[in-house]
């Protein structure tokens, strides 16, 4: 989820109406995150939801994806927009730090007092272990249970920009086409021969999480700070760190893994066709994506050990939210120029704080309602609604009082320390509707 840089006043003051194409890549935003938050909310209050339509629809996947497709579209314009590795991942860390670590010490405090959830098993016996792996944000691919069950997404979006990097880097950035493909292929094959976890069954989760995050620091330190040799350096080793990591020690397994990042190339293939028109060549790779996504999950889903039922239900409910995710995109970027509702500009605004936050919230509601079979329809609508109207609150202060002000600091950090050494800045014609001051960034 990605949120602007620029302050909007408190939620009882909307912003006025947003137009150019940051506009409505806020109102997916906005709607995907509250799509997830209904995932969420469903076993504790509308369990029949749960037992009719999630087996053939999956409310959670359509939201992340429409997200994944989001970040391809926006995260490498940032960077080519600045031509400076350095600028690019100072911004990012400020962006995406400060509400992750208020979230993950809220949810490690939520799981000692066992508000609804425990502290996961690895967390208790080796805590700097899990420290560590969260403090990459790649501990989903480190055999590492996330503190907080949304963590997850975070370790892709990572991947996604070491990837994007180190393409930039060895100037490859323009290829997004031939990644997206390239991907999702991948994804076909691997299912079938790469169990998941297969780095940390092996080696053990200490050591790797200590080797990934010794390659991920010097990794990022040379291809901010060194020399152009030493910056190729760097952009392989952290290019090589993601895509070992993606192939053969992803909780979730290879094929769904490359898909994710499949679908993150394709919306920065999607950005490319957008600002310079759609060609057969481009487009039919792009669009092999979806249809391999489908084709993966009929072929690999069962593999991961399910009973045939639930094999079943999975593949069901992917394949939906797969094509409804592309779709919602592709109605997205038809409908690019129209103005977007003020309310959906400011859920866009504060989706990042949604998407982290809401889990606390559920949590709390699922404990105080405790069993959903007891309370009558219409009072588990209330507390529907009242758990909305909470995630939106506690959003709305993440952002103002934790988000905002951790991006300010990003940016003049950003401007003191300067391009990285030896840097040719790269010229890029971008719209100035993706101006720094409009950027989205992300979750």
């Amino acid at each position: 989820m990605h949120v602007l840089t620029r302050p909007y006043p408190s939620p009882s003051s909307p912003p006025p109406p947003r137009t150019g194409r940051q506009s409505w890549l806020d109102a997916l935003r906005g709607v995907a995150a509250l799509i997830v938050v209904f995932e969420h909310s469903l076993d504790a209050l509308l369990p029949e939801i749960r037992n009719t339509v999630s087996p053939w629809f999956n409310f959670g996947q359509y939201g992340v994806l429409v997200f994944f497709l989001v970040s391809g579209y926006v995260i490498p314009v940032s960077l080519e927009r600045r031509g400076d590795v350095r600028g690019f991942w100072v911004n990012r860390v400020f962006r995406l730090y400060p509400l992750w670590l208020v979230t993950a010490v809220l949810g490690t405090v939520f799981a000692l007092a066992e508000v609804y959830t425990r502290l996961p098993p690895d967390a208790g016996e080796q805590p700097v272990t899990s420290a560590l792996a969260h403090v990459t944000m790649l501990q989903d691919l480190l055999g590492v249970d996330s503190v907080v069950n949304v963590f997850w997404t975070l370790s892709y979006e990572m991947v996604f920009y070491l990837l994007v990097t180190a393409m930039f880097v060895f100037g490859m950035h323009k290829a997004s086409t031939a990644a997206s493909a390239g991907l999702a292929c991948c994804a076909v094959v691997a299912g079938a021969v790469v169990p998941a976890g297969l780095i940390s069954t092996m080696l053990g989760a200490p050591v790797v999480a200590a080797l990934a995050a010794v390659v991920l620091v010097a990794g990022l330190a040379a291809v901010v700070a060194g020399g152009e040799t030493t910056r190729r350096r760097g952009a392989v080793a952290i290019a090589a760190l993601g895509l070992v990591l993606l192939v053969l020690n992803s909780r979730i397994g290879a094929w769904q893994s490359l898909i994710i990042l499949a679908t993150m190339f394709a919306g920065t293939a999607l950005y490319r066709m957008e600002r310079s028109g759609v060609r057969p060549a481009t487009l039919l790779p792009v669009l092999a994506v979806p249809v391999l996504s489908v084709a993966a999950a009929v072929w690999h889903g069962p593999g991961w050990g399910m009973t045939e039922a639930a094999a079943r239900e999975f593949v069901q409910g992917w394949s939906t939210a797969v094509v409804a995710a592309w779709l919602t995109f592709a109605a997205g970027l038809a409908w690019r120029h129209r103005a977007t509702a003020p309310a959906l500009a400011w859920l866009g605004l504060v989706s990042y704080s949604v998407y982290l936050l809401h889990p606390l919230v559920v949590q709390v509601v699922r404990r105080v309602t405790s069993d959903a079979a007891g309370l009558s329809l219409p009072a588990r609508l209330g507390w529907e609604v009242l758990l909305f109207a909470a995630v939106v609150a506690c959003a709305a202060l993440g952002h103002r009082y934790v988000e905002l002000p951790g991006q300010r600091i990003g940016r003049r950090l950003a401007r003191a320390a300067g391009p990285a050494p030896e840097v040719k800045t790269h010229h890029f014609p971008v719209n100035t509707a993706t101006d720094d001051s409009r950027e989205t960034s992300r979750r």
